[in-house]
């Protein structure tokens, strides 16, 4: 039995209320270590020779990865406080009993010996997910290049390579325009990247919070476009970029002018004064990537936490949208965001918080800060399994196992599952234009928990390189669609909302085929079960569903 390979927080972290009265436990363990693990518990206030509140629970190996494996187990209770501790029996046969940090030799009598779980405590610490969200698609909009209701010529907007500084003139009223294609493929949830005052295309440089780019027009056509969306029964997320501002943003202009004396001097962390950002030098102002025309805001001064807090209650109660999307939000503190979490949903308790980071972000996602984040380990999965063929079907899923292992079991349904996006190249150029392996990335997209991320354009097989030519313009002209692609990922989205088994069923078969390159997966939910199985190398994709006696082959 590894000792050092097992761990148990007794906290919020493994172990916490799924709802009211109902609470998950979780422990690692070494990979292949445990023939089982048994959850002991007993209440901590209550006498057993008054009355005998002992419980045993198997609990279920949930996921492995590269180096451990998960156990959970599920309680019901009502108690003011549980005391709990594991019993572990390894391969060999040996048992052993652990609590409260510390491994025994005999079951553990003294409660003081296990761990601890308050219930109330518990429940309070309670994470609150939209439901609406869970394994819902998001299709991933960048208003510049996505459609324009202006002139634009045909040669300019099918543009490739494409530059930073190519004025496509998308805009709002374009995307109400083409809205029916987003209705027609089926997605859920639209997200756009920044759509307010800038001088770039980009609009992650903000001059102005509180109005809308005149380039992509008005309040007013936002309003509409969020109504349009809530008439067909999809969700609009916008992009918050609070993490820095534009060098014309107000406050920054102020000091810029007036050094010391302004009255915004402590808005951004400012070494000394007249401000300096030569190309190529270290700016003498904390911004984005030592970018001088980026520079970054103080979310610990009061003034710019209430300005930016207000901001971001504005537009949901402005043009009723359903969430945000955090830029570069990894680098602005845990004070900030638990306070912004709790702003926002006072305006709207079901709005959506999405973190930009890409790497693993469990200290952002324990239920006070953000919803759920851009999966980049499901993105670099797909890639390493797809496009470069480095990973086996089985690191694949260990990667993707790792994160169902260690994040709270309420967010890995509406993690945003990308392959590529703005500031990625596009997955058919990362796999050498190849479309089969775009498909088959799709599948593994479409076909699985969280929430699938597709990149505006990908339906029709778009190509493009790295930043900024993954931003070319939608390909509306027909001859350069790829119908049959569309046609694709359409299909995938109808079975992935036809079957609901695929993706909120509970796992119960998982087959690895290294040597075939070959996954197969099979889930229940009440009285359906889903077998899919995944060629990576023959680049094929089988789904069966069986549900009521019957069998049936939907892909």
């Amino acid at each position: 039995m590894e000792y050092s390979a097992i761990r148990h927080l007794a906290d919020k972290r493994d172990c916490f209320a799924l709802e009211k009265g109902k609470f998950l436990f979780r422990i690692q363990t070494k990979k292949n270590d445990m023939e089982t693990v048994v959850l002991r518990s007993r209440d901590k206030y209550i006498p057993i020779d008054v009355f005998d509140t002992r419980n045993e629970c198997r609990m279920e190996k949930v996921a492995s990865d590269c180096f451990f494996d998960y156990f959970e187990a599920v309680l019901e209770i009502d108690v003011i406080c549980l005391r709990y501790y594991f019993e572990l029996t390894d391969k060999t046969g040996m048992v052993r009993y652990f609590g409260n940090g510390e491994f025994y030799d005999e079951p553990i009598d003294n409660t003081h010996f296990m761990f601890n779980c308050p219930q109330n405590l518990r429940e309070e610490e309670y994470f609150d997910v939209p439901e609406w969200a869970k394994n819902k698609v998001v299709y991933q909009i960048f208003p510049s290049r996505y459609a324009s209701s202006k002139e634009v010529s045909e040669e300019l907007w099918n543009k490739t390579p494409i530059t930073a500084t190519d004025d496509l003139k998308g805009d709002l009223r374009g995307i109400i325009e083409h809205f029916e294609h987003l209705v027609e493929l089926g997605v859920d949830i639209i997200y756009m990247t920044p759509i307010f005052m800038s001088d770039s295309t980009h609009k992650y440089d903000t001059i102005d919070y509180y109005k809308i780019d005149p380039s992509f027009g008005t309040t007013q056509d936002l309003k509409e476009l969020v109504d349009l969306a809530h008439s067909h029964g999809i969700r609009v997320i916008m992009d918050a970029v609070f993490n820095h501002t534009s060098p014309k943003f107000f406050a920054f202009a102020d000091i810029v002018e007036k050094g010391r004396e302004s009255e915004y001097w402590d808005w951004y962390y400012i070494d000394d004064y007249p401000l300096k950002a030569e190309p190529f030098t270290k700016p003498n102002f904390k911004t984005f990537s030592y970018y001088g025309g980026m520079p970054k805001l103080n979310l610990q001064n009061e003034e710019t936490i209430d300005y930016v807090i207000k901001v971001a209650q504005y537009w949901l109660k402005e043009c009723g949208i359903d969430g945000w999307r955090l830029d570069v939000a990894d680098e602005i503190s845990h004070i900030f965001w638990k306070r912004f979490r709790k702003e926002v949903r006072k305006v709207n308790p079901e709005a959506l918080i999405i973190g930009e980071i890409w790497y693993y972000a469990g200290d952002f996602l324990e239920g006070d800060e953000w919803d759920t984040v851009m999966n980049y380990d499901f993105f670099t999965a797909v890639l390493k399994l797809i496009a470069h063929e480095e990973y086996t079907v089985s690191q694949f899923m260990e990667r993707l196992d790792h994160l169902r292992g260690n994040l709270h079991n309420k967010v890995y349904p509406v993690l945003w599952n990308l392959i590529d996006s703005h500031d990625t190249a596009r997955f058919l150029h990362a796999c050498g234009e190849k479309k089969e392996k775009l498909r088959m990335a799709a599948a593994l997209q479409l076909l699985m928990p969280g929430m699938p991320f597709i990149y505006y354009g990908d339906e029709y097989g778009m190509s493009g390189g790295e930043d900024p030519d993954c931003r070319r313009g939608m390909v509306w002209d027909e001859k350069y669609q790829d119908k049959e692609m569309f046609s694709w990922y359409r299909k995938l989205i109808q079975v992935r909302k036809r079957y609901p088994v695929l993706v909120a069923g509970k796992e119960v078969r998982r087959i690895c085929d290294d040597t075939n390159g070959v996954l197969i997966i099979e889930r229940e939910l009440d009285d359906a079960k889903s077998i899919v199985v995944f060629d990576v190398k023959k680049y094929t994709v089988t789904v069966t569903i069986e549900c009521n006696g019957e069998t049936v082959k939907v892909v």
